[in-house]
């Protein structure tokens, strides 16, 4: 199961849900039919005379537990690769993974022990974005890129990689614009466009105030401040030295869920990998234009509070490991396979 990328590197999809895609509980009610239909495929695919020597799972827990589940009782062997959030929710799931997961492939620094003292198989390969930052442009290459002069105030705007994240982030993201610029009036507005969302649409939505690009890393690095909606996209922006705030927005009944159910202080990755609030954070009913343009400023004003998250994202980067993650992965499922 994969997408358009995955397909180009020699996948042969039975299926692709990248098009289902969704945030928050309620927000991913609509996508269970394609999800069923794609489970299907795959267990038929995983009891089939062609079954794989190994089950390699990415993330997405409440579907792909259920498919290690058929792949155990086919006798395939299962890696988990940037494994189930047990130290944020549902910790209860490590019993499932132990039972069902050969070896679990943990991409953060604290995962290991967690999962080591519930008696699961596991190895730290590292943060695979810091695969991902190879090749980014310098802020010079990302200014000139954009014909934007070194003198140029820059803020940036990643509103995230699904349409629904999109739809929630960009409209509090596009009145701040509005109201930085009252304070900078020649303050430049650039929003990274994802390949996952519709280009049109999400120019229409950000207005004449914002230049919509499609170079995530060049807008991390041309920006002076960015505001990013959690995910892996604030690790970017961290490793990268811009500094950050984060926004986040969900449908209230999905907000008063998670509230009930995580058992993190933070939102976003930087925070938590660092256990400490380097970076504002901005959840639903506080992700307006008021709140973002607020923390913005505040940066903006304040040299020594961007110096501060710079100095943090330096600690940052030496505890995520070291590149060439993927290969790292690679060579530990080929070796499953050879057992």
């Amino acid at each position: 199961m994969g997408g358009v990328r995955m397909t180009a590197e020699g996948l042969s999809a039975l299926a692709d849900v990248t098009s289902a895609a969704a945030v928050g509980y309620t927000e991913a009610l609509g996508r269970l039919p394609t999800m069923y239909r794609a489970f299907r495929r795959l267990s038929s695919g995983l009891r089939g005379p062609a079954r794989p020597d190994v089950l390699v799972l990415i993330d997405f827990p409440e579907f792909n537990l259920r498919l290690a589940r058929v792949a155990r009782r086919a006798g395939v062997p299962v890696v988990y690769y940037i494994p189930p959030q047990i130290w944020a929710w549902r910790s209860g799931r490590v019993k499932t993974i132990r039972r069902l997961v050969s070896v679990v492939l943990a991409i953060l620094p604290f995962e290991p022990e967690l999962y080591r003292q519930a008696g699961v198989p596991v190895e730290f390969v590292g943060h695979p974005v810091l695969d991902a930052l190879v090749g980014a442009p310098s802020r010079a290459e990302a200014r000139a890129r954009f014909d934007l002069d070194d003198g140029s105030l820059v803020i940036g705007f990643l509103p995230g990689s699904r349409a629904a994240e999109v739809e929630s982030n960009l409209p509090a993201m596009r009145d701040a614009a509005a109201r930085i610029a009252t304070v900078h009036p020649g303050a430049r507005f650039l929003l990274a466009l994802a390949p996952t969302v519709d280009a049109a649409a999400v120019t229409s939505a950000a207005g004449a105030g914002i230049r919509v690009v499609s170079n995530t890393h060049g807008v991390i690095r041309a920006a002076d401040v960015l505001v990013a909606a959690s995910g892996t996209v604030t690790l970017e922006a961290a490793l990268l030295g811009t500094p950050i705030v984060v926004c986040y927005r969900a449908s209230w009944v999905s907000e008063a869920i998670a509230r009930a159910v995580l058992r993190v202080p933070w939102i976003s990755l930087v925070n938590l990998v660092l256990g400490r609030e380097v970076v504002p954070e901005l959840y639903r009913k506080d992700t307006t234009a008021d709140g973002l343009a607020r923390e913005v400023l505040r940066l903006l004003g304040d040299p020594a509070a961007r110096a501060a998250q710079r100095s943090a994202f330096v600690e940052l980067k030496g505890l995520l490991g070291q590149p060439g993650v993927s290969e790292r992965v690679a060579r530990r499922v080929l070796d499953l396979t050879r057992q």
